[in-house]
Order: structure tokens, then C-alpha cells, then sequence
């Protein structure tokens, strides 16, 4: 399982100052300064929530609302990859129930999803909006079409033993959970295109 030490909050501030500051009032700030906690933590933690509450001037209700609410905000530490099968009805008919049977016996990830070696979260997701190329699986959110039980399997051992893996679209090569969530929050690498 991949877990940090409790983060330096009071480090964290000048980059989710720069967040709000891209907003005309602070609350509006709230799902890129999410992503800003995940990319630190692999999840919102209850710190985490406070340290938006406190920014924004915003309840840790209110917070905790949206960070359960949006699939795409882990509660629990991920790992180093989030691996999503769509097990919707058009990916399931086309696979997406196999390949995630057969990673599921493949990786053997604990009660949270997580490998031993904290390198692969596997989940179940539901419709990726991708279906005419099913089944899908995405990693860090980036897609992967027209998946077999075979080369998912190729997927995540590419992914374990560390070698460039690039989705179906876009371009590049993919990053970790930790450093797309740091991108979703707005700070995109240098060199990198936007």
C-alpha cells in the first residue's frame, strides 16, 4: 500500500494559493485544490479536507461533499497506478467483466484494491463514455481501447516494472496517479503542453 507521512501543509499553501488566486471567489477553487491534496497524499484525507476548508472559508461538510461525490477522488490511499475497468453493459458484453476477473486473479490486490507492492489500485468503474471502443481501461485516467484479458495483463506488467506505457490516445507517455492528480490541479509539467 502506498501511503505518505503526514504532509507539510503549511508548504502546500503557496501552491494552492496560486489555484485560488485563478478564481474570481476562493470556493470555486475546491475540485482543482482536491486534486492538489491527492497529488500529495494518493487520496483526501481528512487533513487534507480541513486544509480546504480552512483555505476556501468553506465547511469540511461542504468539502467532504464533493470529495465523495466525484468518483475521481480516492478515499483511500492509491497506488502508485489507478487501474479502472469499465464493467458497464457495452464493455462487460465486449470483455470488461473478463479482463477485470482475470486482473483481479492476476494482481490479487487487497481489501482496498491496492497491490502489496503499492504499485497498481484496480477498481471497477462505470461508463468511461468510450464504448465504441470496448471494453475500456484507463490508467490515471488516460484510456486503453479495445482491451483483451492478454493485454491488460501486458498492461500492468509494463506498468510494475516501470517501462514507458502510452494510452490509446493523446499523446506521451503516462505519468503516475500522483503526478496526473498535479496536473488536474493546473500545474502542468515544463515542457509539457497544457
Amino acid at each position: 500500500m502506498t501511503t505518505t507521512d503526514s504532509p507539510d501543509w503549511t508548504a502546500m499553501e503557496a501552491d494552492a494559493g496560486a489555484i485560488i488566486a485563478r478564481y474570481p471567489r476562493p470556493r470555486s477553487a475546491l475540485l482543482p485544490l482536491l486534486h492538489l491534496v491527492q497529488s500529495v497524499e494518493g487520496y483526501v484525507s481528512t487533513d487534507g479536507t480541513e486544509f480546504c476548508a480552512r483555505l476556501l472559508g468553506i465547511t469540511t461538510a461542504e468539502v467532504r461533499a464533493v470529495a465523495t461525490f466525484y468518483t475521481m477522488y480516492r478515499r483511500a490511499p492509491a497506488g502508485e497506478h489507478l487501474v479502472g475497468v469499465c464493467t458497464n453493459t457495452l464493455c462487460a458484453i465486449m470483455g470488461g467483466d473478463a479482463v477485470l476477473a482475470a486482473l483481479r486473479e492476476y494482481l490479487r490486490p487487497g481489501e482496498d484494491g491496492t497491490t502489496d507492492d503499492g504499485a497498481i489500485t484496480l477498481e471497477s468503474v462505470e461508463c468511461n463514455a468510450a464504448c465504441d471502443y470496448a471494453p475500456v481501461v484507463t490508467v490515471n485516467w488516460e484510456f486503453f481501447d479495445n482491451m483483451t484479458v492478454s493485454t491488460a495483463r501486458r498492461l500492468v506488467d509494463d506498468l510494475r516494472a516501470g517501462r514507458a506505457v502510452f494510452p490509446s490516445r493523446g499523446e506521451g507517455a503516462l505519468c503516475t496517479f500522483r503526478q496526473n492528480a498535479r496536473i488536474l490541479a493546473g500545474f502542468v509539467p515544463e515542457g509539457q503542453a497544457p
